[in-house]
């Protein structure tokens, strides 16, 4: 699958839901391309004296509601187009949960397993000594995605406040709580999946006990299976980038967590959890309630789709299921909760994050679990309401109430081009 298609393909999400709306032309047109997509090359020194260089991006897809917002990710296979889909996506999620925000998304093509510590924060702060013209707390506010974390922002946000000589908390998000982080960011994209999942579960027939599989165990996954656990659901099988691995009556998600935090692989721990070891393909045709996507995209596609058990699919990735593996699990009477949904706990908790540093007043962790809580029922009511009253897929139902927002706000820009520097 060709990179150029990744963006095609998230457009065609955009047509299908133009057709339920009746819209202006000129708003379909402005969110077919990104706003501007900016190409570095990061030169670092390395510990040995050597010097290596590393691409890097930047891009503001659409700021018609408000500064763009989006994670960096670090990943050898990262390119300039899947950079401008996944900031697309992230303009549909912000106008999904009502954030003031549009879509934005940065990468550096690096392998940061490779690199030692030093190295790391060298490269995280000439990510930012480059592209300092770019963010800003009130143009483009990045977070943490893929193998990027807590302490990579905040050498990212020490990195844009001694460029600017005045201490900038909300140019970033995801900061260790010492530098402005808020609580509750760790596990928000997880725990705002699970807020949606318990909240429309009557709806999507779950049983009070519902069986989980996990496909990627990593931050996501992790926090997911600890709040699935909690509440007496057993999650049957999971996966990392070592394997998969399975148990019928249920696996130890605390000692699978504790296993990973000390570098542990899952097809490592299987023996002492008790579980076997599976292909990734055995993985998706476990039979279970809910199958959580936590990993990367375009991991559920025609060609697997068909082995799909579960009644439900929560994507905490974004873009794991392809338009293609859609139409197969909606043949199937599988219901996706789509990622622009699904997975935005992570921006709505940046978001307030965002709102505590520009007011200096921060809250505690019950608020803002609850403040989640509130816009994640509020907007997957919405959106599940469209869906029925509609007769449309959970996914398209989404992405109308996101464009209903978004063209609101570009048709109230008016008719002159305006651009924003």
């Amino acid at each position: 699958m060709t990179d150029e298609t990744l963006l095609d393909r998230a457009l065609q999400r955009l047509e299908t839901a133009a057709s339920h709306l009746k819209i202006d032309q000129d708003v379909i047109e402005k969110l077919k391309y990104p706003r501007e997509t900016t190409k570095m090359r990061l030169l670092i020194r390395m510990d040995d004296g050597s010097r290596k260089s590393f691409l890097a991006w930047r891009c503001r897809y659409d700021d018609t509601r408000g500064p763009t917002k989006g994670g960096i990710r670090f990943h050898p296979d990262a390119t300039e187009a899947e950079v401008e889909t996944l900031a697309f996506w992230m303009t549909f999620k912000c106008a999904v949960m009502n954030l003031p925000y549009g879509g934005g998304k940065g990468a550096v093509q690096v392998d940061p397993r490779r690199l030692s510590k030093s190295e790391l924060e060298r490269l995280s702060r000439a990510y930012m000594q480059a592209f300092s013209r770019v963010v800003g707390p009130d143009r483009d506010i990045p977070a943490p995605d893929v193998y990027t974390n807590s302490m990579i922002m905040g050498w990212m946000a020490d990195e844009y406040s001694q460029i600017v000589g005045a201490v900038t908390p909300a140019v970033i998000t995801g900061k260790p709580i010492a530098l402005g982080g808020s609580l509750g960011r760790n596990d928000a994209t997880a725990r705002g999946g699970y807020y949606l999942v318990r909240h429309l579960a009557d709806q999507l027939r779950l049983p009070a006990q519902h069986r989980v599989v996990i496909q990627g165990f990593g931050n996501a996954g992790q926090f997911y299976a600890q709040l699935a656990a909690k509440d007496g659901h057993l999650v049957v099988a999971a996966s990392d980038s070592s394997g998969a691995i399975r148990r019928a009556d249920g696996l130890d998600t605390a000692a699978m967590i504790a296993g990973k935090a000390a570098g542990q692989s899952l097809v490592a721990l299987a023996a002492q959890l008790g579980a076997e070891v599976i292909s990734p393909e055995a993985l998706i045709a476990t039979e279970c309630d809910l199958l959580v996507p936590a990993a990367l995209e375009d991991m559920i596609h025609e060609g697997n789709a068909a082995s799909v058990q579960a009644k439900v699919v929560l994507e905490l990735a974004n873009g794991p299921v392809t338009p293609d593996g859609d139409k197969v699990l909606e043949s199937k009477g599988v219901v996706v909760l789509p990622d622009i949904l699904a997975n935005a706990g992570g921006v709505t908790v940046s978001y307030f994050e965002w709102v505590q540093n520009r007011q200096g007043y921060y809250w505690d962790l019950e608020e803002i679990h609850a403040r989640l809580l509130r816009i994640v029922e509020r907007e997957g009511r919405a959106v599940w309401d469209i869906a029925s009253a509609r007769g449309i897929s959970m996914r398209t139902a989404a992405y109308v109430h996101a464009l209903a927002r978004l063209a609101g706000a570009i048709e109230a820009h008016g008719t002159q081009p305006f651009f924003v520097s």
